[in-house]
Formats: C-alpha cells, structure tokens, sequence
C-alpha cells in the first residue's frame, strides 16, 4: 500500500526525535551532528560515489545552491534540534516540528511575495494560537513574563530553515535525481559540520551513543528519506504533506513510552489547534466541506 511509505517515514522522523532528546544525556551535541551526517555519507558512498563523480563537471555550477540547501536542511535544522534537545521536551519538539508547513506558507508570503488564501490565514491565526498556548504551558501571558524556552526558541529557528529548505528545493529543483541530490548534500553537510566538529567538548562515542548514531545516520537520513520519496512519487506531494500532522502525536506517544514524558493538557490543546491550522493551511478540510456541503444544500 502506497500510504504506508510516508506513514513509516514520519514514525522513523517521529523516533529520530526522540532519540535527539536521548542523545542529549549521551553526546555533545556538536559531535552527533557530524556523526549523523558522516555514517549517512558511509553508507551511502559504495552506491552513489561513482555516479557523483561522472556527473561532476554537470555538478559544479549547482555547488552554492546545494551548499545552501545542505547548511538550512541538514547542518542548521538538525544541529539546532540537537542542541534544543538540552532545554526542552521531545513533545515539544515534535509539536513544533509541525509547524513547518505553515512556516513555509509564510515564508512565501513574505520572501517570494506569494498570495495567501483566507483559509490559510485562518490556519495561520489558529496554528499561532496553539504555539502560544503550548509555549506557555498553557498560560500564553507567561510568555510576556518569562520569555520563550532556549530550546523552543531553536526548535523555531530549525524549523524555519527547514521550511525555507523546501521552498529552495522545489523552486531550485537540482537535475540529479532524488538520491545523487542527497548524497552531495550529505558530503557538504559533513564538510560544514567538522569545523564544529573540533570545537565539541568531547567526541567519544560512549556503547551508549552506538545505537543512537545508527538510528540517526542510517534509519532517519536514509531510510525514512527513502520511503518519502516513494510517498511523493506514489501519492503526489499534496496528499503525502499532510502526513506530517502525524509527527508530534507519534513523537509524544513513542516519548511517552521510551523517555517517561508526560503528556499534558496543553499539550493536545496547543498541538490540535496547530494541527488543524496546518490542515487548514494544506487543504486538508477541503475534502471534508465538498462532502459535507452537498448534504446541508439537500435538506
């Protein structure tokens, strides 16, 4: 079935946040950063090093624009999620997560001057609403008092480099295929990471720490990359997007269970109302109103 490539895309992305969070009390996070990225370029080497290298003078002039895509995409969004993973919750960070879709409607809006819809600005206020009231813990007028939560604050920053990833991605689109575009990306994410790399407190990777870089090298960047592009390949980018509002309720049922969070009332509060924000923001309730409309129209 076709659903299920993006439904275990997002189950693995959903855990690969769990395991930042768990990381967190195992490695300095500058150091899981670089070993995500280099045990991806490991594993991807042996396949995709020789079709790299014949298509080299194809790639040169493409270099810059996949630098950029690989410092928003791989350096800035997961390094800041490592790093926010010391102040907050792994619910937290699923939930906000969420929020990519919408951070990427508004940055349309503002950089590339693209025309919102009133439904989208209604998801836009709702989606803003639930940040609001799960930032504050359910009390947004604390925020006015004691500000937003350091890892909150880079989980936003993260997610707002991710949205613009996708932006570039699409209106860039690099001619090389899905897995030659990752692999260059993977190697210059690497390359950028190793100067923070030395400055990491510590590199050892402590039995610990081994299965939590494997997860995050082979199953996030590889094998979730995988089954999404399948999903986008089988069922069109609209229908496979929306698969997305599953990530903070699997990140916060799978943390629940592994790391002992608890999973608070403004948690389903702010999180349902970014949700459906978002859903309003993809057209997710589109379907919904067609079927809905015809029936009240007959009576």
């Amino acid at each position: 079935m076709a659903v299920l490539f993006p439904l275990l895309a997002v189950l693995i992305w959903a855990a690969n946040t769990v395991v930042s969070k768990a990381a967190a009390g195992v490695f300095d996070p500058a150091a899981i950063s670089f070993y995500r990225w280099l045990v991806a370029a490991v594993v991807l080497t042996p396949l995709l090093a020789r079709p790299l290298w014949r298509r080299r003078t194809e790639l040169r002039p493409h270099l810059p624009r996949l630098a950029v895509l690989s410092l928003l995409g791989m350096v800035m969004y997961q390094c800041l999620a490592y790093y926010a993973a010391h102040s907050t919750t792994a619910t937290n960070m699923g939930v906000i997560c969420a929020l990519i879709p919408l951070l990427g409607l508004l940055l349309n809006g503002v950089v590339f001057r693209q025309r919102i819809a009133p439904a989208a600005m209604l998801g836009v206020a709702l989606s803003l609403a639930g940040v609001l009231y799960l930032l504050g813990h359910g009390d947004p007028a604390s925020l006015l008092a004691g500000g937003i939560n350091r890892g909150d604050a880079l989980m936003l920053i993260g997610s707002a480099s991710y949205a613009l990833y996708g932006i570039l991605y699409k209106r860039w689109a690099p001619p090389f295929g899905q897995w030659l575009n990752l692999y260059a990306q993977v190697l210059l994410a690497v390359a950028m990471l190793t100067p923070l790399a030395v400055s990491a407190d510590s590199l050892a990777i402590p039995t610990a720490g081994i299965p939590l870089v494997l997860f995050a090298g082979i199953a996030s960047s590889i094998l979730a990359a995988y089954f999404w592009m399948r999903g986008l390949q089988q069922l069109g980018s609209e229908r496979t997007a929306i698969f997305m509002n599953l990530l903070p309720l699997f990140t916060a049922l799978i943390a629940s269970v592994t790391l002992g969070e608890t999973i608070h009332a403004y948690h389903w509060l702010g999180g349902g109302l970014i949700l459906l924000g978002v859903s309003l923001t993809q057209g997710g309730l589109a379907p919904l109103w067609r079927r809905w409309r015809p029936a009240t129209q007959s009576t």
